[in-house]
């Protein structure tokens, strides 16, 4: 038998195999999108239809009575209408502006109540039954609708709510605080109470998998407990809180309800806007605003994405 016929024999067995491996991964490969296919058509119905049917009534005409279905790039110019002028923000940037506040605001109270309280039960509450228990503690708000949880402010927030009848009571306040209600002050409570729970649950899902040994090497290399929090607890929760913002982010660009309940009707967000022309039977308009107010919140989480890779990083 020759040398050259060696090679050939010693690869005689290993191409049943590989072929026996390639045709298990595609039985797997197929197994996995005939799974995920019923998810996909989900998908596709409930969002992506109704995505793409906003974005064409964005092009279409209108007027008082009708909608046209024709195609115009004037809802788009009517969006941006002086937004060229340097010298004047147009109403589009402001309102954006407004919204961008209440976002920011509510992300950084969200991210320290939700932080503090996914720290605690994930490193302070030992037992699996009281973190359950926690856990469905802050979920009884979401019993009831989201405006019932807004109204229920009222009586306290009001001219002569139960706070400014405290407060003049012992003597701290002369006269009613207006901003307590129907303000930017009651806008951000309010989006607070509706959202630190979506900043929670992440975090701790993202605490509860960090292995305590490493905590326990930080102290016994001698860091102080905010060291340990600072480089250890921190970056190994980057998860959750990147998972945590893109929901407060998303909940309050989008919200109306909110802003008009608690500002009195008298704040302006994209959302409100959104709502408004709806309500006109604006809808071309409204679809409009509605996909630059998509676009807006995409390059967020984009930029958020930037910043941590979340598939590297779970």
């Amino acid at each position: 038998m020759t040398e050259a016929a060696l090679p050939a024999l010693a690869d005689a067995p290993i191409a049943p195999a590989a072929a026996s491996l390639a045709a298990k991964t595609r039985r797997r490969r197929a197994l996995a999108y005939v799974q995920a296919a019923p998810m996909a058509l989900v998908f596709g119905f409930f969002f992506l239809v109704p995505l793409l049917l906003t974005l064409m009534v964005s092009f279409w005409d209108y007027n008082e009575y009708e909608i046209i279905p024709a195609f115009t790039l004037q809802n788009y110019v009517d969006v941006f209408e002086g937004c060229l002028d340097t010298g004047n923000a147009c109403t589009t940037l402001r309102t954006y502006l407004s919204t961008l506040k209440f976002c920011a605001l509510t992300w950084v109270f969200t991210l320290l109540i939700g932080f503090t309280v996914a720290y605690f039960v994930a490193f302070h509450v030992r037992s699996r039954n009281v973190q359950m228990v926690l856990f469905l503690v802050c979920t009884i708000p979401f019993w009831t609708s989201n405006v019932i949880r807004m109204i229920s402010w009222i009586p306290l927030l009001g001219r002569n709510g139960l706070v400014n009848d405290t407060l003049m009571g012992l003597g701290l306040i002369a006269r009613p605080i207006e901003g307590l209600l129907y303000s930017d002050f009651a806008v951000v409570l309010a989006f607070v109470h509706l959202n630190t729970v979506f900043m929670i649950v992440p975090i701790f899902n993202s605490m509860a998998r960090i292995d305590r040994a490493l905590i326990e090497a930080a102290y016994d290399a001698g860091a102080t407990g905010w060291q340990t929090l600072w480089n250890v607890v921190i970056p190994l929760a980057k998860p959750g809180i990147a998972i945590g913002s893109i929901f407060v982010i998303t909940l309050v660009m989008g919200d109306f309800v909110t802003v008009g309940v608690m500002g009195g009707q008298q704040i302006a967000s994209v959302g409100k806007v959104i709502q408004v022309q709806m309500s006109a039977l604006q809808l071309p308009a409204a679809a409009a605003n509605a996909v630059v107010l998509l676009g807006a919140v995409m390059l967020m989480i984009v930029a958020m994405t930037r910043l941590i890779d979340l598939r590297k990083e779970l």
